[in-house]
């Protein structure tokens, strides 16, 4: 049996090959820096091109997509990581439906930059389900009413017939299918996005670390790498769960949290004797799995929360207990590649998007739902920095809440624990 990869994930093992940008080196200027080479730095240097502001300067300390942007799922859809509910709760029906929009039109968003761009990212435009994994249907019932309700969003029933149609497994008693939601090779599209900006004349650079960041005598801001400098009259901070170490006040506000992904090895005819759809799948409980078939007939499965970030091969038998839950006709089954990777995390589960109000921005905390609210981020602080869109504003209920590392990785492991025994305990009522 094949040993499992250790240096490197599917995603970069299959990415077409990609054209190095090279380091910062020497003096510049630039009207914006952008320090963070994931989906919320590109998606705002992109939106900035597409608005016709092109001095703008991408600093990426390793490269394009290294961190959680080229590695997690690929799921595409609305939302937030704080659930539909709990946003009505606190912003109440309208300002939390305007929030939720940004994202619907985020998926739309991506889904035209992939056909306008001709970005080569395997997109599979065949929604997701999310599947129950307990018998009581009413959480459902009651996420599809309030979802359509409140946010004019129709999500289809799907029997325990239809979903034992599309998923070979008992597990589940029911589902709902979300149609406006893909899923895409997340690497290879992060790639994309930086060689559409580079194209329309936004400056990236690789391997250039930010190490300090410091106000200019002229107002404006100074940018420092191991190889050269930028000066600037605006710097956006966007380095997810890989902290700058900039501004203290930025990084403290979230906390690194590791999630896991391994992929199967290729499966051939026995993939649609066990996931017979092209939509993407989670479940529902809180410490749920993920998984989507891959176009190379292949299994990529995800799931868990932690704030260890494990090796490949504590991964790999992780992950295959869980798969091995659902789908026991797989045990045989060899796993090729497995990895880990840190997502930022607030601790109200909401983005953080905002400035200091003197030319210093960030965008970050978008763990567990990142795809759509990084490109709506990346659009609203487009809009912010042309000066022409106070929409950002929508978020200022969600700012720089202290995390309290290390003690907040405490708190933030002892409710995943409490959460993942109430589903043990469900799971055990049920019988």
């Amino acid at each position: 049996m094949t040993a499992v990869s250790t240096t490197a994930s599917y995603y970069r093992a299959t990415a077409l090959p990609h054209e190095s940008c090279a380091p910062l080196e020497g003096r510049h200027d630039a009207r914006i820096v952008i320090i963070g080479g994931g989906f919320a730095g590109l998606n705002t240097a992109l939106s900035l091109a597409e608005r016709g502001i092109r001095d703008v300067t991408l600093l990426e300390a390793e490269d394009i997509g290294f961190g959680a942007s080229g590695r997690n799922g690929g799921f595409v859809f609305a939302g937030y990581s704080l659930g539909e509910a709990a946003l009505l709760e606190r912003l109440g029906a309208s300002r939390a439906r305007s929030l939720f929009t940004h994202t619907v039109a985020a998926v739309e968003t991506i889904r035209a930059r992939i056909r306008q761009y001709d970005i080569d990212c395997d997109c599979v435009d065949h929604g997701v389900i999310w599947a129950n994994w307990f018998r009581d249907p009413e959480v459902l019932r009651a996420r599809q009413r309030l979802l359509s309700e409140n946010f004019d969003a129709t999500w289809e029933w799907l029997s325990r017939e239809d979903m034992a149609e599309r998923l070979r497994t008992p597990r589940y008693s029911a589902g709902l299918f979300e149609r406006n939601a893909m899923h895409i090779h997340p690497l290879a599209y992060a790639r994309g996005l930086a060689g559409v900006a580079a194209e329309q004349g936004v400056r990236i650079h690789e391997h250039s670390k930010a190490t300090a960041l410091a106000r200019a005598s002229n107002g404006g801001w100074i940018v420092r790498t191991r190889g050269g400098s930028v000066h600037a009259e605006h710097v956006v901070l966007a380095c997810g769960g890989y902290l700058a170490g900039l501004d203290r006040h930025v990084d403290r506000a979230v906390l690194p949290i590791a999630t896991y992904v391994m992929v199967t090895e290729p499966l051939g005819a026995r993939l649609a004797e066990t996931v017979n759809t092209r939509a993407a799948v989670y479940d529902t409980r809180f410490a749920f799995d993920y998984y989507r078939a891959l176009p190379d007939t292949r299994l990529l499965w995800g799931g868990r929360i932690s704030v260890r970030d494990r090796s490949a091969h504590a991964v790999k038998h992780l992950l295959r207990k869980d798969l091995l839950r659902v789908y026991p006709s797989l045990a045989d089954v060899r796993i090729d590649y497995a990895w880990s990777g840190l997502m930022s995390y607030a601790r109200h589960e909401m983005p953080q998007i905002g400035t200091d109000g003197h030319g210093l921005w960030w965008a970050q905390a978008f763990g567990g739902h990142g795809l759509a609210p990084t490109t709506a981020a990346g659009k609203l602080l487009a809009g912010a920095l042309a000066g022409d869109d106070e929409d950002w504003r929508e978020f200022a209920e969600f700012g720089l809440v202290r995390s309290f590392r290390p003690f907040g990785y405490l708190g933030a492991q002892a409710r995943y624990s409490w959460l993942q025994m109430k589903d043990r305990l469900k799971e055990a009522l049920e019988g």
